[in-house]
């Protein structure tokens, strides 16, 4: 990649003002009764930032999701460029920064990260959560009220840079079930900790999906359009696309209505996991982006039913 010329203060906010004001023509991201979609770079695996960016808009998102290795290496391009022609990048194509993923922080090492959220605008950071696994009852209700001391700190930073910090129910993990989330909404009652839900890693009930997306109302800060299928392992193309929304089992129908029932205004991120991980889901940027929006149409031909 090459270095980018120094870009003063005042010149940096006016690309990033810049991609604000320029999302309102071209592609509507949002169509009526729609979603807020984010598109996260890692479904392109470790292709140049610069050939994602101008995929933004044409999977129906005006935000992206940027990862780090080793599902992806974006994070890592952005700093190889530069901050400043990464946000030029933004500007050129009307595309802002929404996210910043990081399984590679973890709950307790975002704070230097919110400073870049905050210079760009970006609203989430998200990560897993931490404590011992496998617990239940009892004893993960007192293992998540002690995770979310812990997290205190963290979420008083997360208020003062004006971002949201969004755990997901990652399986193998202390928040990997509805219980554990919605334990930790409840002892963390501040706006500026949600939760990044994953149908993937939750058993694959589409009234149980439903129910915890009510029970979460406003404290859910991503939803991943996402299916267990047959997993992410070893498996052919075909049976690996079973993750994506209209090609596995799971009927997205009751799971779309009740993001529409409870007004969810969150990300929506198209998601699967390739493997090996660091790969495009799909040969060519195109493709991925193809792949993307016959998801979307699956679930925006939902939203009415």
């Amino acid at each position: 990649m090459t270095a980018s010329y120094p870009m003063n203060r005042r010149r940096f906010a006016r690309c990033v003002a810049g991609a604000v004001a320029g999302l309102g023509g071209g592609l509507r991201a949002t169509p009526p009764g729609g979603f807020r979609y984010v598109l996260s770079s890692c479904m392109y695996g470790t292709m140049p930032v610069e050939s994602i960016v101008p995929e933004v808009r044409k999977t129906g998102a005006e935000h992206i999701d940027i990862w780090p290795r080793v599902h992806g290496n974006q994070r890592e391009q952005m700093e190889v460029m530069g901050h400043d022609a990464f946000a030029a990048l933004l500007a050129r194509h009307r595309v802002k920064l929404g996210v910043l993923t990081h399984y590679d922080l973890g709950p307790f090492g975002l704070q230097a990260e919110m400073a870049v959220a905050r210079k760009f605008g970006a609203e989430l950071l998200i990560c897993g959560g931490r404590g011992p696994k496998g617990l239940s009852g009892a004893e993960l209700r007192a293992a998540v009220q002690e995770f979310a001391a812990q997290l205190e700190p963290h979420v008083d930073a997360a208020e003062q840079a004006g971002v949201t910090i969004g755990i997901e129910n990652h399986g193998n993990n202390l928040i990997d079930s509805p219980d554990a989330v919605k334990w930790l909404v409840e002892f963390v009652p501040s706006k500026h900790l949600g939760i990044a839900l994953a149908p993937y890693h939750l058993p694959q009930n589409t009234g149980l999906i439903a129910g915890l997306i009510r029970d979460l109302g406003d404290r859910m800060a991503m939803f991943y359009a996402w299916q267990h299928g047959k997993g992410s392992g070893k498996l052919s193309k075909q049976d690996e696309l079973l993750q994506m929304p209209g090609r596995g089992p799971l009927d997205f129908g009751p799971i779309v209505k009740a993001l529409k029932q409870t007004g969810y205004r969150g990300f929506v991120s198209i998601f699967m996991h390739p493997y090996p991980r660091g790969i495009p889901i799909l040969p060519t940027a195109g493709m991925v982006s193809a792949e993307i929006n016959r998801a979307r149409g699956h679930l925006e031909s939902l939203v009415e039913l």
